[in-house]
């Protein structure tokens, strides 16, 4: 019960990191989902082999969605050289 409770206090420590890159959002969610799975795969096999599998998968997933969902917020400068954000083709 308390590796559940470190896995899951851990993983609401991370969420609260936010970040415009797409490899770090695809790694926090890869690690978010790899714990998540884990932990229930665990739970619903009760032995190793549905951990590792719910890992894997979540993982996966987590990496997924994480990259997917990076905001496309771009930099331009104008004619003065100041910076202001617009849209990403």
């Amino acid at each position: 019960m308390k590796k559940l409770f470190v896995i899951l206090a851990s993983g609401l420590f991370l969420t609260a990191c936010q970040s415009d890159s797409q490899r770090d959002r695809a790694l926090v969610g890869g690690g978010l989902g790899a714990a998540t799975g884990a932990a229930i795969g665990a739970a619903a096999t009760g032995d190793v082999g549905g951990a590792l599998a719910g890992a894997a998968i979540g993982g996966a997933g987590g990496a997924i969605v994480g990259s997917a969902t990076t905001p496309k917020n771009c930099v331009a400068y104008d004619r003065n050289g100041n910076p202001y954000r617009v849209a990403c083709p």
